[in-house]
């Protein structure tokens, strides 16, 4: 059976960013969205078992701390989500499960609601389902955009610490997340393969190898780390051409 989850939040952007890292998880069923908190003020009660209840906290007319008082109770789990750190503390006065900060990763997020719900698994080890072919990341530079990344476009991907840089075929994207991070999300996707510490890149796309260096068909050059050269090589050999010449 799925987790029934609510969302009540007045940003659309975090919505909709909240919206795709639900609909990735087969588990989880998003029933409701409320936009105004004094609706759900008036229809939370009203609804059936609710099992996650994700809540912004700097909301117009009625914060989610006051909100919460009065609503949490028709919620298993109540996780706030916000912009400020600030609000922490009174989060977990009023009982609060989890505290999402935003922007956060989809890892993040599926961390928070397996720890909630241990034995659902509603992610295994960050994977995303591919039935879409896209998932979204919210962008470092504009916070308030969400911007799609389709899987067949990911170039490669380069880790600069507590974010990565995602090249595709049409933009590049930094979105606060480790590539440990992505690297899990990206499992059981054969096209993708980790050549070295900073990077992962996605196969279809190398152009030629040159020794230690891999240029990708948007023109850029990447190293291999020594740690990753065999598998990168056993890659090679599995789709190089031998071809015998014979003399006439």
């Amino acid at each position: 059976m799925k987790l029934r989850c609510i969302i009540i939040d007045d940003d659309t952007n975090s919505i909709n960013g909240l919206k795709s890292y639900i609909n990735a998880m087969p588990q989880l069923e998003l029933v409701k969205i409320f936009t105004n908190p004094l609706e759900a003020l008036v229809e939370v009660p009203t609804l059936k078992t609710i099992d996650i209840m994700f809540m912004d906290v700097d909301m117009p007319m009625i914060n989610g701390i006051e909100l919460a008082k009065s609503i949490s109770q028709y919620a298993q789990k109540l996780i706030f989500t916000t912009s400020h750190g600030v609000y922490a503390l009174d989060a977990f006065e009023v009982h609060a499960h989890d505290f999402l900060l935003k922007p956060y990763s989809i890892a993040r997020f599926a961390d928070a609601v397996n720890r909630l719900f241990p034995k659902t698994q509603v992610i295994q080890e960050h994977n995303i389902e591919r039935n879409d072919g896209y998932f979204f990341v919210r962008s470092k530079k504009e916070r308030n955009n969400l911007i799609r990344i389709r899987y067949d476009d990911i170039i490669y991907i380069e880790s600069l610490q507590n974010y990565v840089r995602i090249q595709t075929l049409n933009e590049q994207v930094v979105t606060y997340i480790s590539l440990t991070e992505m690297r899990n999300i990206l499992e059981g996707y054969p096209d993708f393969i980790q050549i070295h510490r900073s990077f992962l890149i996605s196969q279809k796309y190398i152009a030629k190898i040159e020794g230690n260096s891999i240029y990708m068909t948007d023109g850029s050059l990447l190293t291999i780390g020594k740690f990753y050269r065999e598998q990168v090589m056993e890659y090679i050999r599995d789709r190089t051409l031998n071809i015998t010449y014979r003399e006439r």
